[in-house]
């Protein structure tokens, strides 16, 4: 099941903000929560490389099935399997969303791709796991623009720096895809080797 919990307790944990919110969580309390949280235990090698893995499924929303699927298609792709993992899980329709800024948070992203908010190329698309193609143009549907929703964002999309890989048109609610995902510009804290190396050992 996709983990639907308290993010803080789990950015605590894993020590990795998932939200803004978090963030500002770990500032003052960068340490396990319970009672003996201060107290933070070595982890094993395989303790570190599922806490990566861990980090990278609540980070992009995605269930363990659907994890070890694409891990497995990076597997078959040319060049860094890491690398390849995080390009596909950047692709994701609902995180193309968010990083466009159409949404606060990944989990936001997906909510609003499942009631139709969105279209690519101009298809309507409410699959959050649609991979998205270098080219596509990613759109709120017209038929869902004049929710209330929007007056909430129009502001915050005009100030909003998007990455170099995707670029935002604020007024028409639209953004393309420029280019495949730049890994090093992500700012990503998910060590994708330690997932690897997890992998390998099954």
């Amino acid at each position: 099941m996709r983990y639907t919990g308290p993010k803080a307790k789990k950015a605590r944990r894993l020590g990795m903000a998932f939200t803004a919110k978090d963030a500002k969580i770990l500032q003052k309390r960068n340490f396990a929560p319970g009672q003996h949280g201060q107290n933070r235990v070595r982890l094993s090698e395989y303790g570190l490389q599922l806490r990566e893995k861990q980090k990278a499924k609540i980070s992009y929303g995605v269930l363990e099935k659907q994890f070890e699927n694409y891990f497995k298609k990076a597997l078959k792709q040319a060049g860094v399997t890491g690398d390849n993992l995080l390009k596909m899980l950047e692709t994701r329709l609902d995180n193309i969303v968010y990083r466009m800024g159409f949404a606060e948070t990944r989990a936001q992203a997906r909510q609003l791709v499942n009631h139709g908010f969105f279209e690519v190329n101009g298809k309507k698309v409410d699959i959050p796991s649609y991979q998205v193609k270098v080219g596509d143009t990613v759109a709120i549907r017209a038929v869902k623009q004049k929710k209330a929703y929007l007056d909430k964002i129009k502001d915050k999309l005009k100030a909003f720096q998007s990455l170099d890989w995707i670029q935002v048109n604020p007024s028409s609610f639209s953004g393309k895809v420029l280019s495949s995902p730049v890994v090093d510009s992500l700012g990503t804290q998910i060590n994708t080797q330690l997932i690897v190396e997890h992998y390998s050992r099954t």
